[in-house]
């Protein structure tokens, strides 16, 4: 079952699709969406069964990357955050005719530490998130998103805003945190992802512990097409601690 999904759009000019991570919903953008608008335009996904839009089945990246291309103009842009990215580069190997440019924001293609591959969250990790989500749903998502931001007054600030936006647009079900997990946990697109020959922009916090740095400098190199922005002092969310830069690079790179 698909239904439609929920996509604000404001500004003109070239597509740009904005997805963000797990746990939360299209108000992430917030702050940096009026920045776009006023050079392209600008489609907000709440992707499935966040925000106002509703779940798919099955639940898989798969699916959620195709209902995410019924949503969207022909041709577009596609900027991810986390998740999001992940999304993104699923939705370019799905229909590469479809993208123009990619930009991935704080994007690993593999979540789960597993062999040959130490830059991500390990399985107990992991396992604590989803029982957390049953025993304690609120405090588990606000503890994912301290784990986004470094230390500091910059840091609490940045959790601050995910924390008032988490359930600014009504929150998301039990069953859809555990898909979106489980996704997270199963995904290893290592194999896959030199086949996406878009010029991509890849933009990594050097404090990022959800998709340590090195996950996206493996990417820059894996994607044929791809430059890696390192910003100095971000975490998993540079778009919100280091807006002005995030905007500068992407505005850069989307209109070269």
């Amino acid at each position: 079952m698909h239904l439609p999904l929920n996509v604000d759009m404001s500004g003109t000019g070239t597509d740009l699709a904005l997805l963000h991570g797990w746990g939360m919903h299209g108000g992430v953008w917030d702050s940096v969406r009026d920045d776009l608008a006023q050079h392209f335009r600008v489609h907000v996904v709440d992707l499935p069964g966040y925000g106002a839009s509703g779940a798919c089945a099955p639940y898989n990246l798969e699916a959620v990357a195709r209902q995410v291309l019924v949503a969207l103009p022909e041709h577009t842009h596609v900027a991810g955050w986390s998740l999001g990215g992940q999304v993104a580069l699923q939705m370019a190997l799905l229909a590469p005719a479809r993208i123009e440019k990619l930009v991935l924001i704080g994007t690993t293609p593999c979540f789960r530490i597993r062999a040959g591959w130490p830059h991500g969250m390990d399985d107990a990790a992991l396992a604590e998130f989803s029982r957390g989500i049953e025993q304690d749903y609120e405090g588990t998502l606000k503890r994912f998103l301290s784990l986004q931001a470094r230390s500091g007054e910059e840091a609490r600030a940045v959790i601050a805003r995910l924390r008032e936006t988490l359930f600014a647009r009504g929150r998301p079900t039990h069953e859809t945190l555990r898909a979106g997990l489980k996704i997270l946990s199963d995904l290893d697109l290592r194999n896959d992802v030199s086949a996406i020959m878009h010029p991509t922009l890849i933009i990594h916090g050097s404090h990022d512990t959800l998709a340590p740095s090195v996950a996206g400098a493996w990417l820059a190199q894996a994607l044929p097409n791809a430059t890696l922005e390192l910003i100095r002092g971000a975490a998993h969310a540079p778009f919100l601690s280091h807006p002005q830069q995030t905007l500068k690079c992407m505005k850069r790179f989307l209109n070269g």
